[in-house]
């Protein structure tokens, strides 16, 4: 599933960071969206951020991945 960033609101990044912290864990479908955003070349530092803490929180098993 390709997802065209251009089109998504910049707001997606948070809504998709508060789903993963009131859930505990990361769906497939939500890490390839991640994939597909840290793609971009212009990524504000905020989105960045989000990025990087819902990583940090996972490799410190905060976030468990579903499969």
């Amino acid at each position: 599933m390709m997802i065209d960033t251009a089109l998504l609101p910049q707001s997606q990044i948070a809504e998709l960071f508060f789903q993963v912290y009131r859930y505990g864990q990361i769906t497939k479908e939500q890490r390839q969206f991640l994939k597909t955003f840290l793609l971009q070349e212009t990524l504000p530092y905020e989105e960045r951020t989000a990025i990087d803490r819902m990583i940090y929180a996972v490799r410190r098993g905060w976030l468990k991945i579903a499969e």
